[in-house]
């Protein structure tokens, strides 16, 4: 830490060091009521409204003390379950519960510095090292309230806040256009290859709203196939026929040398995260063909079915895993075919009479696609190879975004390196 700042503890920089209600509250479907946030509620530093439920503003202003009805600007700090995560109240209509505390500063200290100040490394450890309960964790108020913290000139908490509130901004950001690509491939796969809105454009004599250059190259008819109507020369072919769906290793038997070269295990947790952090070890003397790379189609047969587009560096393909790819078909095509099919395949799997539900090779042989004609073909993946980069591109650079900002986040909060020197950083990547 910083010999030059002055360390206090947490309480003195706050006007009230409390937590929410204990008693049960009634709910409500209306849509303008006050929410109910809980610890699970608070998720990658901010409230996710999306998962809160809501009380009646009646419950809100008579069943409720202040200390339960925190102010914009407050910090918000998960103190049961998921201990230390972090957010700022941002609206005035919420209510918290036992299981988040409420840091009300007192104007000594910036909210948002206090914010990024514990969630550092260091007070993470902290509040896990305080904390008691094995099923269950929980920290005490008393024991944050306690917890000596720097305290720089408010000037520089405000910079430092700053800094890593641009790269906290450009992250979001990055993820809102993510979506957008994502939610337009989708619609577009949609459109063309399950609904074949073109097709039934040009059949009812309509415009198909397409430049000339592809519009032509849709057909104008159906015709009957085994799956029913589809385009005219479209060809049925199975998900296997498309690509190789490989199994991974028993990476088990493949233990870590303890060294450098080693490889992180991606397991079905590691997907669904999407990163590889605090994953096992393994040799990285297996075959090439069961490492994973950034942009590889990864797709979880048994347990939790899932598949994505993988952007989360180097790693080793563990059984329960399928890495597909294809050397005929474009990664699109097979990655929206597996996708589309993958709501089906949870059903198979969860009608399995085991604790494991799964699909079998089988089933990808059953799971039928269409092919369109290769001249239609070209057209389309020019449009869908440009997306799906796109959306790898902005993953990636997000991935770099979120490691740059822990990286300068403890140094900051710690005084190692200078604001200047953080500003400079983030300014040379574009930020």
């Amino acid at each position: 830490m910083s010999t030059e700042w002055n360390y206090l503890q947490l309480g003195e920089l706050c006007s009230k060091v409390t937590y929410g209600f204990t008693t049960p509250m009634p709910t409500s479907q209306g849509k303008d009521d006050p929410y109910l946030v809980t610890a699970k509620d608070i998720k990658d530093g901010k409230i996710n409204y999306a998962t809160a439920r809501r009380t009646t503003w009646d419950a809100f202003k008579t069943l409720l003390t202040d200390k339960s009805r925190p102010n914009k600007g407050d910090v918000l700090l998960t103190k049961d379950g998921s201990i230390g995560r972090l957010a700022i109240c941002d609206r005035d209509d919420i209510c918290i519960n036992q299981s988040v505390a409420l840091l009300q500063m007192n104007g000594k200290a910036k909210s948002e510095f206090i914010k990024y100040l514990l969630e550092s490394p260091h007070y993470q450890r902290k509040m896990e090292g305080d904390s008691d309960g094995t099923t269950i964790k929980h920290i005490y108020i008393t024991r944050v309230d306690k917890m000596k913290v720097p305290f720089p000139p408010y000037k520089e908490q405000k910079a430092i806040a700053h800094i890593l509130g641009t790269l906290d901004e450009k992250i979001e950001l990055n993820k809102k256009h993510n979506q957008i690509i994502e939610d337009i491939a989708k619609t577009l796969f949609k459109s063309w290859f399950i609904d074949f809105d073109p097709v039934t454009a040009k059949a009812e004599g309509r415009s198909t709203g397409l430049p000339n250059e592809i519009s032509d190259l849709f057909p104008d008819s159906f015709e009957d196939s085994e799956i029913g109507e589809i385009p005219s020369n479209w060809k049925i072919k199975s998900l296997d026929e498309i690509a190789t769906y490989l199994n991974g290793l028993a990476l088990q038997k493949y233990p870590s040398k303890g060294d450098s070269s080693d490889l992180p295990v991606i397991k079905i947790a590691q997907l669904r995260k999407g990163d590889s952090n605090n994953s096992d070890k393994c040799s990285s003397d297996i075959e090439e063909k069961y490492i994973i790379r950034d942009g590889d189609i990864l797709f979880s047969w048994s347990g939790s079915l899932l598949v994505d587009i993988w952007t989360g560096g180097i790693g080793a393909l563990n059984q329960h895993l399928f890495k597909v790819n294809s050397d005929i078909y474009k990664k699109w095509f097979i990655f929206h075919w597996t996708k589309f099919h993958l709501q089906e395949f949870q059903r198979i799997a969860k009608s399995k009479a085991t604790t494991l539900g799964h699909i079998q090779r089988k089933n990808l042989s059953e799971a039928k696609i269409i092919v369109p004609p290769k001249d239609l073909m070209r057209e389309i993946n020019a449009i869908f190879d440009t997306l799906l980069k796109r959306e790898i591109n902005a993953r990636l650079e997000s991935k770099f975004l979120f490691q740059l900002r822990d990286t300068i986040l403890p140094k900051l909060i710690s005084g190692e390196i200078s604001i200047p020197d953080a500003e400079k950083m983030i300014e040379e990547v574009g930020v």
